[in-house]
């Protein structure tokens, strides 16, 4: 008993002289002591601290501006459609004008079977949210979605429809708009040959999706295996020529200076027979768009590489119900 009530009274005197310590101002000599054992411990203990005031979010990516962006051949509605590449390029990317050319919705695919996940909801979501905050966006239809081509004229949640339409770069010049299916003759006159020729595709995309997801998997950007097989037959690449050749002649007959097509999912940029043919890609393949600049200048945009990682679903969901 005698021996706590001496350990109780050295306690308090330690603490009676630390309260002095501390009540003493900082430049006195008798504080030196404290500060020099006391250091070292508040360093340790700070270090986190400053850590944590030192540690900033990363910078948010920039948003590109244009004057017109053309996108086509998306495929909503297949395992094919490269959604969160889409809404990625869509979520950095702004313009005054948004060209939809043709096959946004693969009906061909839907009618087989319904495939419509979070994500291709999602690009339709903000396509409208685009329209709604003041882009002008037009929808020219293609043959996956040719049903949309009877409501020509008409506007469905500030999105209109045309079955063609004509674009003046900043330069002057005019393009001809189309999805280009009317000029491929496989389309239009053995649309059974058309109809297997997109079963073949399907299988072919189903490899390029493993094929990339292993790419992924390895820190690769994507790249199309399918496109990639495509370009090396002979005959693709002569119908490729073909189709080229009768969209500008048809472009320049309608008195306008080039065309802006989509359909054959090869994105480029080149003089054909004197007049200028744009195709602005695909969202299955080759993961691309056209743009036009705030000057007038017309180039590709591929968007093979994500800045922003897609929320895990489970996030999505919980934020969908917060919302809701």
């Amino acid at each position: 008993m005698v021996q706590a009530i001496r350990s109780a009274r050295g306690y308090l005197s330690k603490t009676a002289q630390l309260t002095q310590w501390l009540r003493r101002s900082p430049d006195s000599d008798s504080a030196a002591p404290l500060t020099a054992f006391m250091a070292p411990a508040l360093d340790a203990a700070l270090a986190p601290q400053r850590e944590q005031q030192q540690t900033y979010p990363p910078e948010p990516h920039p948003i590109q501006r244009y004057r017109a962006i053309w996108l086509s051949d998306i495929h909503l509605g297949t395992p094919g459609c490269q959604a969160n590449y889409l809404l990625d390029f869509l979520k950095h990317n702004e313009s005054d004008q948004l060209y939809l050319v043709g096959d946004i919705i693969d009906g061909w695919q839907l009618r087989r079977g319904w495939y419509w996940p979070q994500s291709h909801n999602d690009v339709v979501q903000k396509l409208l949210r685009k329209a709604r905050k003041g882009t002008e966006v037009i929808y020219v239809p293609g043959n996956h979605d040719e049903a949309a081509r009877q409501f020509d004229g008409m506007a469905f949640g500030d999105i209109t429809v045309r079955e063609e339409a004509v674009h003046v770069t900043a330069s002057g010049r005019r393009l001809w708009v189309v999805h280009g299916d009317l000029f491929d003759g496989v389309v239009q006159h053995a649309r059974w040959l058309a109809y297997l020729g997109d079963s073949l595709y399907t299988v072919i995309l189903a490899l390029n999706r493993h094929f990339n997801r292993l790419r992924a998997r390895l820190g690769f950007p994507y790249w199309s295996l399918s496109q990639f097989l495509k370009h090396q037959v002979k005959n693709a690449v002569n119908y490729i020529g073909a189709f080229e050749s009768a969209m500008v002649d048809e472009a320049r007959r309608r008195g306008c200076d080039g065309v802006v097509c989509g359909h054959i999912h090869k994105a480029e940029i080149r003089e054909v027979n004197g007049q200028l043919y744009c195709n602005d890609g695909d969202w299955v393949e080759s993961l691309s768009a056209l743009v036009e600049t705030m000057e007038g200048e017309l180039k590709i945009v591929y968007w093979t590489t994500l800045l922003d990682a897609p929320a895990p679903a489970t996030r999505r969901r919980r934020r969908a119900a917060v919302a809701g």
